[in-house]
């Protein structure tokens, strides 16, 4: 038996099984009964060979997998399978004996091997489970097996955030870092793989030189949190700065911007070296406790018109970092941070390459453009746009409603500054950014939709974007943020937002009264005006606390009316509105509460598997409405099983442990497993109110 180490510098091969417990079923009921098979299909790297070599453990099978190198040669994939000279008609017979055939990168078959699994499916005495990448050519006799009806095909999409999250709980990662992973390798296992491979490894990172600086070194980046204090020119007075600068650079000071070691200073209308440095690297780096982040002297174009400040921003010297980023750890959590950019590891660039070997005219100027200008969005109209319409028919750029133009990819803007040369990105990254009006817009925009009682999600580049390179947030902004995040039920992420903020002003009330609220405090007192506190009643289980004093007609008066009334049904229409908003915890609450108050036990069970679904997904929230939620329907027995197993313990080690055998705890198990709704084991922890969890 092999065992892996597992820590916060590395998470070692193999990766378990997550999630896809649906796709898993369907891929397992096809090798059985007088089915004929099934075609898995899905984008490379988003775990297709995964699932089909997990549902076929332990199943008689044979395998076969298509390469590149052996495209060109007649039926070479079933090479040790067949003599050294087969017809075609003697393969199919060959072959028919086979209970199940394992196809893998079907769509690099040859064309007499592709023959020959399309003439099994339709003679059908083999089972036949083929993996097919999306996007790529494949042979025609592959594609009919599921054009043509012969077998059903499963399209795999991403895995989900929530798998995502579990399958990197071995590294220690925390919320935010996870987040950024998932967005940006979008379903690719592999590149998940080889990023975090880079990123654990990365415990005293030693940056290359950054183009922008000039060829300026560093020995090694400061983390966010160890600069020095300094005063921003036009601070407010009594406003808290920090600066975090490359080691050896001079501070800056009231008559004196930030300098960099090797870096030329600026004359008069000219940017200062603090600003080319803090346009294009990750040497300074400067925020005003109340003041925002803004660039001085930026106009704001036309597309970004509503993104103006309603207040001249304060004249802060711009950060922008690029290079090597840097793993930090977070302190009271036992987790760790990544801040800066990715690495671009040869994985990166393979998948990147269609953006960084463009050559069309104007195309790659575009992309640097949007790459040095990011997180901000350049307009169109200052664009090719015989360009722009290339690139965003081959999906490489995003144009919003309004003109607004961004790179499609979250890895594109990394690969490409860590490929642009010395001059050049000097040239692009001169100007400082105003970061300041695009922050107040996103939290307007998330303030609006708290109001309106939708927290379905909301795009802010900016804020994500300034929060991965390790550039201070306001307050204000982290608070709304962390808010927004605990509404819809991901408290991991709203304590990391309510963190965020209070780095920056470790007093400020309303991040401390976020993080509070994250960690589980439910009994927080109603405002006037705060519907969510007053809500807190129904979440309870007590909605006469609030009757009358719900918005009419919205979905948390609905809510408490059905919970009054214990109308299951009810209940249901509820938690279905609930989830469609956006909260996801309050649904998954509603449907637990939906369960209790069911009389049909059908009904009853359909509510506890939504709930447990849903609550699933709030990353380790626990409360009263979850708690113990379906135990009481259990024996003794299966009580005590199921609860050992939610801990964590296999079979074998609850059979030693309670003197059963193996098998009578897997059939306690299986009998459990009717009653809960549920044939997942990762689920067991949402049914009951285990140790040690997180409540919110």
């Amino acid at each position: 038996m092999r065992t892996y180490r597992q820590d916060a510098k590395t998470l070692e091969l193999p990766w378990p099984f997550t999630g896809r417990s649906q796709e898993l079923e369907l891929v397992r009921a096809a090798t059985t009964g007088g089915r004929p098979g099934i075609v898995v299909t899905g984008p490379a790297g988003h775990g297709k060979t995964r699932l089909i070599t997990e549902a076929v453990r332990g199943l008689d099978h044979v395998r076969v997998t298509g390469t590149p190198e052996a495209r060109g040669l007649p039926l070479a994939a079933f090479a040790h399978l067949l003599p050294d000279t087969v017809s075609l008609h003697r393969a199919v017979r060959a072959l028919s004996g086979v209970r199940v055939l394992v196809v893998d990168d079907a769509q690099l078959l040859d064309e007499t091997s592709a023959a020959l699994v399309h003439q099994l499916a339709v003679h059908g005495r083999t089972r036949l489970i083929v993996a097919a990448a999306d996007g790529v050519p494949a042979p025609g006799a592959v594609s009919r097996l599921w054009t043509g009806d012969l077998l059903p095909r499963l399209p795999l999409g991403p895995l989900p955030h929530e798998d995502t999250a579990r399958l990197l709980a071995g590294a220690a990662l925390e919320p935010l870092t996870v987040r950024r992973l998932h967005q940006a390798c979008r379903g690719d296992l592999r590149l998940l793989r080889d990023l975090l491979t880079a990123l654990t490894g990365a415990t005293s990172p030693t940056p290359r030189p950054d183009p922008a600086l000039g060829g300026v070194g560093a020995s090694a980046p400061v983390p966010v949190g160890a600069g020095v204090s300094a005063s921003a020119p036009g601070a407010a007075p009594g406003a808290s700065e920090r600066l975090t600068f490359l080691p050896g650079a001079a501070p800056a000071g009231p008559d004196r911007p930030a300098s960099v070691p090797g870096a030329a200073q600026g004359g008069p209308g000219t940017p200062t070296s603090a600003h080319r440095a803090g346009r294009a690297g990750y040497g300074v780096s400067v925020s005003s406790s109340g003041a925002g982040l803004a660039g001085s002297g930026v106009p704001t174009p036309a597309a970004q018109a509503a993104l103006a400040p309603s207040e001249p921003p304060v004249p802060l010297v711009g950060a922008r970092p690029a290079g090597a980023g840097w793993l930090v750890s977070v302190t009271g959590t036992g987790e760790w941070a990544w801040r800066g950019p990715l690495p671009v590891t040869p994985a990166v660039r393979e998948r990147l390459a269609p953006a960084l070997e463009r050559s069309g005219p104007g195309e790659r100027d575009i992309l640097d453009r949007l790459a040095f200008a990011e997180p901000l969005p350049l307009p169109a109209d200052e664009l090719d746009l015989e360009a722009l319409e290339r690139l965003e028919a081959d999906g490489l750029i995003d144009v919003g409603e309004q003109g607004a133009v961004t790179l499609a990819h979250p890895l594109h803007g990394t690969a490409l500054r860590a490929t642009a040369g010395r001059l050049r990105a000097r040239r692009l990254g001169r100007s400082a950014p105003a970061y300041g009006p695009a922050l107040d817009a996103e939290r307007g925009v998330l303030v609006r939709h708290m109001e309106q009682l939708d927290v379905r999600p909301v795009p802010t580049p900016v804020g994500e974007w300034l929060v991965a390179h390790g550039i201070p947030l306001p307050a204000r902004y982290a608070e709304a943020r962390a808010r927004f995040a605990r509404l819809r039920g991901e408290v991991r992420e709203a304590a990391a937002w309510a963190r965020e903020g209070l780095g920056q002003a470790p007093q400020d009330g309303g991040c401390r009264r976020e993080l509070r609220l994250a960690d589980g405090c439910l009994d927080e007192p109603a405002g006037p005006d705060d519907v969510h506190a007053r809500y807190t009643a129904v979440r309870l289980g007590e909605p006469g606390r609030v009757t009358g004093r719900l918005p009419a007609g919205s979905v948390f008066a609905r809510h408490a009316d059905a919970l009054a009334r214990a109308d299951g049904p009810a209940l249901d229409r509820a938690a279905e509105a609930l989830a469609e908003r956006g909260f996801t915890l309050y649904a998954a609450e509603a449907y637990a509460q939906a369960a209790r108050a069911h009389r049909d036990p059908g009904a009853a069970r359909c509510s506890r598997t939504r709930a447990v679904a849903l609550a699933r997904r709030c990353q380790g929230a626990s409360t009263p409405a979850l708690a113990g939620l379906v135990l009481g329907e259990l024996t003794a027995r299966q009580q005590q099983i199921v609860t050992l197993a939610a801990a964590g313990l296999s079979n074998r080690e609850i059979a030693e442990k309670l003197t059963l055998s193996v098998r009578t705890v897997g059939n306690h198990l299986y009998s459990a497993y009717t009653r809960l709704g549920t044939g997942d084991r990762t689920a067991l922890p949402w049914l009951l109110d285990g140790p040690g969890r997180e409540t919110a």
